[in-house]
């Protein structure tokens, strides 16, 4: 019993319901990999290596990061630093879920097996990079980026160039909540030798910064849609992403983030999902009406 609830605190500790905001963007990808709906096989080990690899990102992130939250009032309350996990059980964890990770890319083919080391030290390596780079919410974005790419190569076992598009589209999305989310913790950051955009210039320069990330990510997605010749259902799609996208740049401004939450986990995971309901919808049109 005692086992099954420090893991059932260590999941709500790395929120893992938040799967869905990589998810979709790596469905996405294996649908246009496919021309249309890959075989379940593919989906069921894609959906495996996305679950397996947030939980060891995240439960390392709360490892390497355990004694900085314990001196963020924000975080403080976080399993580790309010005695509810050990580090050691997180740890032990982290390897877990980092070798289920490994074994679910070996089920796809010879290169996702191959690459899949590579992946894991981009997830894990990205919680040390706010100790000496402000850039690290684009280094977070790559994490989660990677995600369309690699389902592209779990179906084809080759990579397309049109699908980095969707990657670095996803890059630019998720840098620019992080440097949003990031407002919430300048003081600590300049208090604690952390970097970040807004802890470098400020929570203004942050907001514009941000918006900037996510307009470059929508001229992104519409290059995307040139690029596999997608029909107006794809369009639509898009255009749906930009109106949450500035709803999210609505509700919350550089004098007032109470609703980050709001606009960090419930918004960001509409626009995942509704990105690719549009596009899957918009290729598996094209496929049935050509078969």
């Amino acid at each position: 019993m005692a086992l099954l609830r420090s893991v059932g605190t260590t999941l709500e500790m790395i929120k893992w319901e938040h799967s869905i905001f990589a998810l979709p963007f790596a469905l996405t990808g294996a649908v246009l990999a496919a021309a249309g709906w890959p075989e379940w096989r593919k989906i069921f080990w894609i959906v495996a290596c996305m679950v397996t690899a947030r939980s060891a990102a995240m439960a390392f992130n709360r490892w390497a990061d355990a004694h900085l939250d314990a001196a963020n009032p924000r975080t403080a309350a976080r399993a580790i630093p309010a005695g509810l996990l050990s580090r050691r059980f997180v740890a032990g964890f982290t390897v877990v879920m980092s070798l289920a990770f490994l074994l679910s890319a070996a089920q796809l083919n010879r290169e996702t097996l191959l690459l899949s080391p590579i992946i894991l030290a981009v997830l894990l390596l990205y919680s040390y990079t706010k100790r000496f780079t402000l850039w690290s919410h684009l280094v977070l974005g790559l994490a989660l980026g990677i995600a369309p790419a690699a389902a592209w190569i779990a179906i084809r076992g080759t990579l397309d160039p049109r699908i980095v598009v969707l990657t670095v589209a996803v890059l630019f999305w998720v840098g620019g909540f992080d440097v949003l989310y990031a407002c919430q913790d300048m003081e600590h950051d300049r208090q604690s030798g952390l970097n970040s955009i807004p802890e470098t210039w400020g929570i203004q320069a942050a907001f514009w910064i941000a918006r900037g990330m996510h307009l470059a990510m929508l001229g992104l997605l519409f290059w995307l849609t040139h690029l596999f010749a997608l029909n107006a259902v794809a369009w639509v799609g898009v255009a749906a992403v930009a109106a949450l996208l500035l709803y999210e740049h609505l509700i919350i401004s550089p004098t007032d983030l109470r609703r980050m939450n709001a606009a960090f986990f419930t918004l960001n995971g509409i626009i995942s999902m509704v990105f690719f309901v549009f596009v899957a919808a918009a290729v598996l049109l094209r496929h049935s009406a050509t078969h």
